[in-house]
């Protein structure tokens, strides 16, 4: 007989060492799945972030990720479904050529995904692009234009161009002409005809309908007639919300971030004079200020404000240049119906003071579009215009001269980006944005309220081996 004691000890010795090794294995499985789940969802939030919109970084040094991915419709269920994508394919095995029907150590598989918040382009009035944007322009000296548009803003206020109604005036000064009786002459078979006025400010008064752009650009042709159906975007539309900010964010209201928005838009943006190559619309700042459907709309509309505060400014210098104003009053004097009615002297010098900074006025917005310079605060030496030329405006308008002192075309629109409020000015400037990437080959469809810049999701996992696991991370540009 043979003795079996060892054989005993031998089996219940590896019963309990087998028992320890496959805790220490089954521990060592569920810290794996743990931190492959980390890692598979590093990976794949990541990956989606990866995916953000290369025409929007390109033009608009812009990262945000387009959620219809190059489709037609926007949806955050497109993004759900790309990360379920990414991590399930790192939960996936590699490499298993010679085992192939060995089961996966960890067998995981993504049970569900949400993404939970989502920050888009236009959440918050905005406010989500423009802390982008803010952060793009970060290094900016905004110090220097902080001071350049402040001061001339300032300007602007005490030179009244923005308030003052100086058609009002006029109509004031013509009415009180209206309302005097002229005198009458006898006519050769014995009937009585009033004495004509023929006030030389009737003739530049004409011109008024006209319109500003015939009147101040030469080839009128060159104008832009580029027409766009303002409805099918961001500014026109119902939009896709998100949740807002998804992280705690300083504010972007404040003087010093509309600052940078507006020199963001200027390094961006084309205008007249400096159209941007292969924009939808070639006057883009125009656009944003005046919100017209058409080039030639929005182009007017700027020239009709430039005429409005030149006139303004002109007028109160006009007023007070005791030469001009004698100029005018010799001219009202010289009439003969004045002469035979003097209280027609006062409101007739008035309309031919009126019309005279009219054309002047005429003048600083064709210097303007040239290319000049134009002060707010004329002085004598700054006025280009004669008396004479109310009686034929078109004809005494000169071609532009940069007098080398005042404000430029530029820096009177940026006067006016200052002057507006900021809903406007961000959709306007989102417009443009989504113009410009339409252009594009595949963006097509392209939509500022598709595209999100951060994110929160909410995932949970599940093993064969009976574990489940959930999570929940916050992603972003940021």
């Amino acid at each position: 007989m043979k003795k079996g004691y060892i054989t005993i000890f031998l089996s219940l010795s590896l019963t309990l060492i087998l028992s320890l090794v496959f805790t220490v294995i089954e521990g060592a499985r569920i810290s794996a799945i743990r931190m492959k789940f980390e890692c598979a969802t590093d990976i794949g939030m990541n990956s989606i972030l990866a995916e953000y919109h290369r025409e929007l970084l390109e033009q608009y040094d812009l990262l945000f990720v387009d959620t219809s991915y190059g489709g037609s419709i926007p949806s955050i269920a497109n993004t759900e479904e790309h990360l379920r994508k990414y991590i399930q394919e790192n939960f996936n095995s590699r490499g298993k050529s010679i085992f192939r029907r060995t089961r996966d150590f960890l067998d995981m598989n993504v049970e569900s995904i949400e993404l939970t918040e989502y920050s888009i382009a236009s959440d918050e009035d905005g406010d989500v692009l423009k802390r982008q944007i803010s952060d793009y322009m970060a290094d900016y000296p905004v110090g220097n234009i902080l001071a350049r548009i402040t001061g001339n803003f300032a300007q602007v206020e005490s030179s009244q161009m923005e308030t003052r109604n100086v058609e009002s005036e006029r109509e004031s000064a013509q009415s009180q002409i209206d309302e005097i009786d002229l005198p009458l002459q006898e006519m050769e078979d014995g009937t009585y005809e009033e004495v004509p006025l023929d006030n030389p400010a009737d003739a530049a008064n004409a011109t008024r309908s006209i319109g500003v752009l015939n009147l101040v650009v030469d080839d009128i042709d060159s104008i832009s007639t580029t027409k766009i159906m303002q409805e099918q975007y961001i500014s026109g539309r119902t939009l896709m919300r998100g949740s807002g900010t998804c992280t705690e964010a300083e504010s972007v209201s404040g003087t010093s971030n509309e600052i940078l928005f507006l020199a963001y838009l200027f390094d961006k943006c084309g205008y007249y004079g400096a159209e941007k190559e292969d924009a939808m619309l070639q006057y883009q700042i125009e656009y944003i200020i005046a919100g017209k459907d058409t080039d030639w709309q929005n182009l007017e509309q700027i020239a009709k404000r430039l005429l409005k505060w030149r006139e303004a400014a002109n007028v109160l210098y006009i007023m007070s240049d005791g030469a001009k104003v004698a100029e005018a009053e010799a001219m009202a004097l010289a009439l003969t119906a004045v002469m035979l009615c003097p209280e027609l002297v006062e409101p007739v010098k008035y309309t031919i003071l009126f019309a005279w900074a009219y054309v002047e006025s005429l003048q600083d917005v064709k210097d303007l579009f040239g290319g000049g310079r134009v002060p707010i605060y004329k002085t004598a030496s700054d006025w280009k215009t004669g008396i004479n030329s109310i009686k034929n405006v078109k004809g005494s308008l000169k071609d532009s001269e940069d007098s080398g002192r005042g404000l430029s075309y530029k820096e009177y629109l940026e006067i006016m980006l200052f002057l507006m409020n900021s809903h406007d000015k961000t959709f306007r400037a989102m417009d443009i944005m989504e113009m410009d990437i339409r252009k594009t080959p595949g963006n097509s469809d392209f939509r500022l309220d598709g595209c999100f810049d951060t994110y929160r999701a909410r995932l949970a996992v599940t093993s064969g081996f009976g574990y489940s696991y959930e999570m929940e991370r916050l992603y972003g540009f940021y």
